[in-house]
């Protein structure tokens, strides 16, 4: 922004743009907007922004993000326990139950594989997945991460890991196109992937 502009304003729209996604451009016209709201909008989404970030965690079992020691999925009989899907991140699994056809539980890695970028196994939840595992009554795990370098490099790592245990590990069938990301896919393609998945 230019050196015209209120030293508070530049702040703010630096703050939107360093949001993944998020341009320069984009990042002041929302920073103009939010000048242009009601104060008390202005502190109910502050607010939203904290009580998202205090009160949101990770389940102790799956990893996903929820606001309870135990996710709605995790606690839910219905589910298929032995049928686990890794998944990248929240948003993956989010983009699964789109499709209501998938009626096992999921494991959030909170990342991919990437040593260039640091991303080391240490850096990914691979250690509450084998404690699930060593709790019994897995049958099958679902190598969900996205079809790129990193994804594959994930889903071979988690597949050495389990295999010597024991379990079934699959993987997505490539219904879905070689560096697409999973948030994007629509349902039909995603339950397409999932009934056509191959062992690893």
């Amino acid at each position: 922004m230019a050196d015209h502009n209120a030293l508070p304003l530049v702040v703010l729209a630096e703050k939107f743009a360093s949001l993944p996604g998020i341009g320069m451009k984009s990042a002041q016209r929302l920073a103009y907007h939010v000048m242009s709201m009601e104060d008390a909008a202005v502190e109910d989404f502050a607010k939203a922004l904290l009580d998202a970030k205090r009160n949101v965690r990770c389940c102790k079992c799956c990893q996903n993000l929820t606001e309870r020691e135990i996710c709605p999925i995790c606690s839910d009989d219905e589910r298929d326990k032995g049928i686990i899907c890794v998944v990248e991140s929240p948003k993956d699994v989010t983009a699964f139950e789109r499709t209501r056809e998938y009626c096992g539980v999921y494991h959030v890695l909170h990342g991919l594989l990437s040593p260039m970028d640091g991303v080391t196994p240490d850096k990914l939840r691979f250690k509450e997945l084998l404690a699930r595992i060593s709790e019994g009554g897995v049958r099958e795990v679902i190598m969900a991460t996205n079809p790129t370098v990193e994804g594959d490099a994930t889903a071979m790592y988690a597949a050495g890991l389990l295999k010597p245990l024991g379990i079934k590990v699959t993987r997505l069938a490539f219904g879905l196109p070689v560096g697409g990301i999973l948030e994007y896919a629509d349902e039909v393609t995603l339950y397409k992937a999932l009934e056509n998945r191959n062992d690893m």
